[in-house]
């Protein structure tokens, strides 16, 4: 009796991911690269990352083509440096902000860099989940004729995804693999929507590789995309840490979120070339009337939001239980979900969605360009005995890193929009920080041995 207990109490506990900021024990980091690259594609496609190729063709007057091939190009060169900053954290198998301790110093990462993340993710966690409400609303609307209340979505939508991030690692994999292939009949379904309709179709002037547009405009939504992902630096290891090698973790982010995103502006810019509509959800199913088709597109409209959102979820924990380390993993997820259930009935955030983005990036743009200039030139990718005694000191701070962040905010809100200032201040911050941190040293430890 007593070793059925024992065995049904083992159970539960594995039923809920309890592990925290310390690094995870080696015989769970056992996840190949192709779960993480189902991962990335599975959160890929969804109504917040359609936005800047829509866009690209709306405003910025970009063809088809050139939409998809200026956005491609920004996103995967933030993957690249995404993929990158994963390498710390599955090397000593810890979260994304824990690893970050090693590059701003304890008081840096949980004071500065994580709340920042917290907010990020927090934000995003309600605009995904209010803007896929917005869209499922929509949608039942032409399915049912019935128009459903806002927060009758919002509220079960929010508390369902919050519920999945509590569980863990292993409910993110489940989730996604079961919901990617649901993903891509609806993804295909829109493709085929767009290739088949009665109105305009995809011709071939329009899929031609015409790069008439000036280079200026192309460089600009490069860099906003590029801007868009980069961000991802901050929490890039969250997975990772319990990849096989990392070496899988970062093949698997990389490829994943390639594949992700071309399939992403693709759709994004088709429905903006064909229908000058920035969102695939709605402007495809306004070309048909098949009930079969729109409930296919309705279901993936509601498993792409609770797939990101999932993963902001999870990501906003780790970097709120970085700030509050008394907290366990499970605690500090009960209390970003409970945040992101509030936040999440509050349309505004999407009404007033420029002014946000503008103040998030604002903050989170200079941290990730010195986290990842830290990690890739000042660090050259390996991390010392000093850098992982940092993990411990309590009161280490990075204050070259702190001086620079703060001048790189002054500089984002200073510089207009159509100097694209993320990408600019991102590059500032990245040349500049090895220059100063040249020959200096900070907290209480000396000892320089390379480990890992």
């Amino acid at each position: 009796m007593k070793k059925t207990l024992n065995t049904s109490s083992k159970h539960r506990k594995r039923l809920l991911e309890t592990i925290g900021v310390e690094a995870a024990p080696k015989e769970q980091r056992a996840t190949p690269w192709y779960q993480f690259a189902i991962i990335q594609i599975a959160i890929a496609a969804n109504a917040g990352n359609f936005l800047i190729p829509a866009l690209a063709v709306m405003e910025g007057g970009l063809t088809f083509s050139e939409g998809v091939l200026a956005t491609s190009f920004g996103a995967i060169a933030g993957f690249i440096l995404v993929s990158l900053l994963s390498l710390p954290g599955a090397r000593l198998g810890v979260p994304a902000q824990y690893a970050v301790r090693t590059m701003l110093g304890s008081k840096g990462a949980r004071y500065i860099s994580s709340p920042i993340r917290t907010l990020t993710s927090l934000y995003w966690f309600s605009v995904q989940t209010i803007g896929g409400t917005m869209v499922i609303q929509h949608l039942m609307l032409r399915l049912t004729g019935i128009d459903i209340p806002f927060h009758f979505f919002s509220v079960p939508f929010a508390m369902l995804m919050v519920i999945l991030a509590i569980i863990g690692f292993e409910a993110v994999k489940k989730a996604t693999t079961f919901f990617l292939p649901l993903l891509l009949i609806g993804e295909g379904t829109i493709l085929y929507i767009y290739f088949t309709t009665s109105g305009r179709t995809l011709s071939q002037e329009t899929l031609e590789m015409n790069i008439s547009a000036s280079g200026s405009m192309m460089l600009l939504y490069a860099s906003l995309a590029f801007v868009q992902y980069v961000s991802g630096v901050n929490a890039a290891a969250d997975m990772t840490r319990y990849a096989k090698s990392p070496k899988h973790g970062f093949f698997g982010l990389l490829t994943g979120n390639t594949i992700g995103f071309i399939i992403t502006a693709v759709i994004g810019c088709a429905s903006a070339s064909l229908f000058n509509h920035i969102n695939p959800y709605i402007s495809s199913t306004n070309q048909t009337t098949s009930p079969m088709l729109i409930s296919i597109i309705t279901a993936t409209a509601i498993v792409s939001m609770i797939s990101i959102n999932i993963s902001n979820a999870y990501t906003g924990g780790y970097s709120l239980l970085n700030t509050f380390s008394r907290l366990t993993r499970i605690q500090s997820a009960v209390l970003f979900g409970t945040f992101g259930v509030i936040c999440s009935g509050f349309p505004t955030l999407v009404s007033e969605a420029e002014s946000f983005i503008s103040i998030l990036g604002g903050m989170i743009i200079p941290i990730s360009a010195i986290i990842s200039s830290d990690f890739l030139v000042v660090k050259r990718m390996r991390l010392t005995s000093e850098s992982l005694l940092l993990l411990k000191d309590s009161q280490s701070l990075n204050p070259y890193a702190f001086l620079l962040i703060m001048c790189g905010g002054i500089t984002y809100f200073l510089l207009p929009q159509s100097a694209s200032p993320g990408f600019l201040t991102f590059v500032i911050l990245f040349v500049l920080y090895p220059i100063v941190m040249k020959g200096k040293s900070y907290g209480n430890v000396q000892k320089k041995v390379e480990i890992v």
